[in-house]
């Protein structure tokens, strides 16, 4: 069973995260030759406050 995660800032529709979550599917599906039922995704969001990229917090830019 192929389990992906995907790591994000929050901020995302539900229609965007079904976009992608159908997408990255389809993508493992025909690549790893597997039913779309075995694959498993986690989406975890991380809040502005919670993140920082060049030393500083995803909030403070």
């Amino acid at each position: 069973m192929p389990r992906i995660t995907i790591k994000a800032v929050e901020g995302r529709t539900v229609d965007q995260k079904r976009g992608l979550i159908k997408d990255i599917t389809e993508a493992v599906v025909k690549n790893f030759s597997v039913s779309p039922e075995s694959v498993a995704i986690d989406i975890i969001e991380y809040t502005k406050e919670n993140m920082a990229g060049g030393g500083k917090l995803f909030c403070d830019k």
